[in-house]
């Protein structure tokens, strides 16, 4: 029988991120070590990276990350995109053999631009394709899609994250950005479509913990012709952005406190103008409220943020070099890539870590 201190039972999973905020690019072998460092923290049923910059030759055209089960779906699937999108180039997502890697489905990856004539009335591109990817994930059975973003693209699976990254190659690849998590799940099953991250356009997400808010986020989002079909809470966290942001133009820093809002007592000690703003937020959007622990790494092309819950029930550490900027779940997986950093902190709780592109981030996201 094991004993006190002879196991180790880690506080949830493991989750990495890197930026280079003048929007250089690096290959996928940093975020590779530093996931790698956390092993122990997941236990093989789940792994992934979201990658950023890595698609430099389209763009301007939407990357389609999609798993299938069968070669049936695959041929059904590529008949609706056909006839929504024009398809610059697919191809099967290229692969290497690693031996604890089993049951992978067919991964293909499709370059694709809207047809005009396919829009509704004042539709904008992007709502096309969160449409389509609804309708994907939920009528085309045995058909998921993994990423749907510009310029960018998600790699993940059933397996250790270093192994998932050994898989896909991920070494021969270069990013601006790169997001990684190592999963550990105790409420929901392991398999292709559960693991993460979690993405929709150009929105992913890496999370460590456990939203018990999700039925009733889950709820709110559905309402708003949200279809969550891959049965975990990250994918309620990330529509919940996109819903926000995107959708109804929230500023990024009040999206931020809506989903991890301030205690009410906080409330009362900011200026009435924020006061009367952060009210009226909770009043509307308060069933996007995330209750439980968790630590979550948020990537688009404009940068990264990263943020825990308001008590810190899980950990997360970052550490700056020059334009680099890291967080992760633990200091020694930052360490394990730069050893020797300008600036190493512990956020506080519901105190979100930022890394944005030089101007891009701040225009487009309203921070100051």
């Amino acid at each position: 029988m094991l004993r006190e201190g002879e196991i180790r039972i880690p506080s949830g999973c493991a989750i990495s991120g890197i930026i280079n905020k003048r929007g250089e690019v690096f290959s996928g072998q940093d975020i590779l070590k530093s996931i790698a460092l956390m092993h122990d923290r997941s236990n093989g049923l789940g792994g992934g990276f979201a990658a950023y910059g890595i698609y430099p030759e389209y763009p301007d055209h939407y990357a389609f990350h999609i798993y299938y089960e069968l070669a049936e779906v695959k041929e059904r699937t590529e008949t609706y995109l056909n006839g929504l999108y024009h398809v610059a180039e697919s191809h099967k997502i290229p692969v290497r053999r690693v031996a604890s890697i089993t049951n992978a489905p067919i991964a293909w990856r499709y370059f694709v631009k809207v047809r005009p004539y396919c829009l509704h009335e004042n539709e904008t591109e992007d709502e096309f394709v969160a449409r389509s990817v609804m309708h994907i994930n939920s009528e085309f059975t045995g058909a998921f899609v993994v990423s749907s973003g510009k310029n960018m693209g998600a790699f993940k699976g059933v397996g250790y994250p270093e192994d998932i990254g050994e898989f896909f190659r991920l070494e021969e690849y270069k990013g601006y950005l790169w997001t990684a998590h190592g999963r550990f799940p105790t409420n929901t099953p392991g398999w292709w479509g559960g693991a993460h991250p979690f993405t929709l356009l150009d929105w992913s997400i890496v999370h460590n913990g456990e939203i018990s808010s999700y039925g009733a986020n889950k709820r709110y989002l559905e309402m708003y012709g949200y279809k969550l079909t891959m049965q975990t809470d990250t994918e309620a966290i990330t529509y919940a952005f996109d819903f926000l942001v995107r959708k109804h133009k929230i500023p990024m820093d009040v999206a931020i406190a809506t989903l991890a809002a301030p205690f009410w007592n906080e409330i009362e000690r900011m200026s009435p103008e924020k006061q009367e703003l952060y009210k009226a937020v909770r009043a509307v959007y308060g069933n996007l409220l995330l209750n439980g622990p968790f630590s979550i790494i948020l990537g688009t092309r404009q940068g990264l943020i990263a943020l825990n819950d308001r008590l810190k029930l899980r950990s997360m550490v970052a550490a700056t070099k020059g334009d680099f900027l890291y967080v992760a779940s633990e200091e020694s997986a930052i360490k394990e890539i730069c050893p020797d950093p300008d600036k190493v902190w512990a956020p506080r709780g519901g105190e979100p870590v930022i890394g944005l592109l030089e101007e891009r981030g701040n225009r487009q996201w309203h921070l100051a």
